[in-house]
């Protein structure tokens, strides 16, 4: 597939959301996430927001599901939603839940490895559960915890292409990259390039003269989506 840009809306109004969405529409980003915070703050109402504010665009619900997942991928699904996430740490019956409600209600499932033991076979065991999307993904606590620690912080690049390997599904890396680590995951096999909002961009090649930061994000998009994804 194509590189695919996706803004990770972390926000906790949906005001701020819509306002951060249209902007990064307009600058070329093809999907918008419902992050975690906003659904905890929202709910099901930020969906509905979101999928009235941009009919067209592909959704994704950052449920991070570990129980209930029929019940939590429908909900989501009937708001809008176009992609829900379960975690690899659920039960195999939780995964195979939300694969089904997927399925019944016309949403693809995304499969998140973040805390496994081995982060290749969870990545595999998710795949051969039915998700049609791998996220590797290191978190926020465990990056700063182990950082905390005098050690290195690890980097969900340390096993991409290994995860892209393993599976045949497309894979996205989450998780403390630099706005120019996200940028180069194209060329690891990973097409779908996550960036987090509230926006920060950091990297020089990417600072217009007025800091204008939709002139920004899109000169970040036009970037990703002249890439040619890596075979691995």
């Amino acid at each position: 597939m194509k590189p695919i840009v996706q803004i990770s809306l972390d926000l906790t109004n949906i005001d701020e959301a819509l306002e951060t969405a249209a902007l990064a529409m307009r600058a070329g980003v093809d999907w918008l996430e419902a992050g975690t915070p906003l659904i905890l703050a929202e709910g099901l109402h930020g969906v509905r927001a979101l999928r009235a504010a941009f009919p067209n665009t592909p959704i994704i619900a950052d449920l991070k599901t570990m129980d209930g997942g029929y019940l939590e991928a429908e909900m989501m699904a009937k708001a809008g939603a176009t992609h829900v996430v379960v975690m690899a740490r659920a039960h195999a019956e939780t995964v195979k839940c939300v694969v089904k409600a997927g399925a019944d209600f016309g949403c693809k499932v995304m499969g998140d490895n973040m805390v496994c033991e081995d982060m290749v076979a969870g990545a595999k065991w998710l795949e051969d559960l039915g998700c049609d999307y791998v996220i590797h993904h290191i978190g926020y606590d465990e990056r700063r915890g182990i950082a905390a620690a005098g050690h290195r912080m690890p980097s969900p690049l340390d096993q991409l292409r290994e995860v892209v390997q393993a599976v045949k599904v497309p894979v996205q890396a989450v998780g403390g990259l630099t706005l120019e680590q996200a940028i180069q995951c194209p060329q690891y096999g990973a097409p779908l390039v996550v960036l987090g909002a509230p926006l920060t961009i950091d990297a020089d090649a990417f600072k217009t003269a007025d800091g204008d930061l939709e002139a920004s994000l899109r000169m970040i998009c036009e970037a990703v989506h002249a890439q040619v994804v890596a075979s691995v």
